[in-house]
Order: structure tokens, then sequence, then C-alpha cells
């Protein structure tokens, strides 16, 4: 059954005039009048929904079951990922939704390559978030990654923050693994640095603000594999794998 996010109001029984871009793959797709279409508005749960208009420009479909399943992590996991160079960061955003991430928190650093000016910033979140979309109609979650705009490290470091703050870094005496072994499942924040890592300024800086400093093993790790292994170490030891 395709499944498209809906960010409309939904019950059972009401019909809805589906949203011009899902409109359009449910006529690419070639669905007719009363096939079923998966539908959610990223409120919590599905529902499942019959099409009674297609035409191209104007597709209609009657609410008609809600389906409660949620496959969220059982802990809030932040991911704070430093701008890697070129569409590095398309692969990560899709891959961390798959992986269960409730927020991505992209990160200007010191040897982030890539320096986005306000308007490709904004022209970035936008793409960003079409990606968290179409990763959650692919993989199944109801609910979209809370995407935040840009920030730098300092500015970032510098907010309160509830979750426990992990810094990945090859330089930590503790890993992930062990520490997770020995702690409670917790709302998290992982710091993945960008080619190169987090500089020693950097690092010096975000310990004295209390994050903790840990290591994923004894390879380095590219960037848009090291945040994606810690996610997997924690719902590995946490549970949602």
């Amino acid at each position: 059954m395709p499944r498209f996010y809906c960010p409309l109001p939904l019950s059972i029984g009401s019909t809805i005039d589906l949203p011009d871009e899902v409109a359009h793959h449910v006529f690419v797709l070639r669905q007719n009048v009363g096939d079923h279409i998966n539908i959610f508005n990223g409120e919590g749960g599905s529902y499942v929904a019959t099409l009674t208009q297609v035409a191209k420009k104007n597709v209609q479909a009657e609410v008609k079951v809600f389906l409660p399943e949620e496959c969220e992590l059982p802990y809030s996991l932040n991911l704070v990922q430093a701008l890697p160079e070129a569409s590095k960061m398309d692969w990560i955003i899709e891959k961390a939704m798959e992986l269960g991430v409730s927020a991505i928190q992209p990160l200007a650093a010191q040897r982030c390559v890539v320096r986005l000016s306000a308007e490709r910033a904004e022209k970035k979140q936008a793409h960003w978030q079409g990606i968290i979309v179409a990763a959650a109609e692919q993989c199944g979650r109801n609910r979209l990654a809370h995407l935040a705009p840009v920030m730098n490290f300092n500015q970032w470091l510098g907010q309160q923050d509830l979750h426990q703050r992990i810094l990945l870094t090859p330089r930590a005496d503790q890993s992930l693994a062990d520490w997770s072994r020995h702690h409670p499942a917790q709302a998290v924040s992982l710091m993945v640095g960008p080619e190169g890592g987090y500089s020693d300024e950097e690092e010096s800086l975000a310990i004295k603000h209390g994050v903790l400093p840990l290591s994923i093993g004894p390879r380095i790790l590219r960037t848009e594999t090291a945040g994606l292994a810690a996610i997997t170490i924690l719902n590995a030891a946490w549970g949602g794998m």
C-alpha cells in the first residue's frame, strides 16, 4: 500500500483533497478510484484511505481506518551533524531517519568546508525537509524528525540542553558501546564532526560545557559513517533495532 505524508487534519469518515505533491505521486503511480493508500500527518499513527477521485491535478480520498502502530525509538535521539562536503548531508539525513532519530541539528564547525549563506541555508533546509518526508514514507515512521536551522558550533554549545550531550572523538578514553551498556536509555545528543573532525579548541570547549567525549572504536570513520554507527550502537544497547 503506497504511503504518503499529508500535513492535514485527519479523522475517520472525512474526505480530503490530497496535497499537490501527493496527488501527483498518486497519478504517476496510476492509482485508481477505489484503491487504498496509507497516509500520516506526523501527529502519530497513520490512516488507511480510499481514493474517491483521481485526476491529474485533483485527487481526493476518504479516510477509513486509523492504525495506531508506531516504530519510534524508546528514547529521544538528536543527531548534531557538522556540515560535510557535497551531498553527504542528504545521505546522512535519510539514513538517520531510517534509524529513528527524533531531531537533526546541522552545525557549522571550524573544519567545515561547506559555508552556507542565509539564502543557501534556507534552500538547503527545504531540500533536507523533503528528504525527511521521503524517508518517513519509505521506512514506515509516522513522525518526522525535527530539522533545526544551521547553527554555529559555539552558539549551539551555549544553549541549554536536557539531553546527555556526547561528542564522538577517537581521543576519548571510553567507548560509546561501553558507556551505553552501563547507563539506562535516555535522551541523547550525538555530536559528529566534519571531515577532519572537530578541532582541539572545539573539543576542549565542549568538554568544559559538560559534553561527554566517547569513541566508537579503534578505526577512524568518515563523517557520513560515524553518526550512523553511533546511532546503531545505541539502538542495539537500548532497543529500537
